[in-house]
């Protein structure tokens, strides 16, 4: 079954159905790797880095509200 087809069932289900399949889907999301906080603390100390050295154009919070 493709994608599309599997959604339109999906989408045919009582709310408490669907709120079962989205949380299943959720939680395999989280086995993918479970090195994802090590990987996402390395990615946020490059970015750090980046930043303090002038590589990476942040935008202020005033901009972003």
């Amino acid at each position: 079954m493709m994608a599309k087809e599997i959604l339109e069932q999906a989408l045919k289900l009582k709310p408490k159905e669907k709120f079962e399949v989205v949380n299943y889907i959720l939680k395999s999301l989280d086995n993918l790797d479970h090195n994802i906080g090590e990987i996402w603390a390395e990615e946020a100390e490059k970015r750090l880095i980046a930043n303090r050295n002038g590589r990476l154009n942040g935008i202020s919070m005033e901009k972003i509200l």
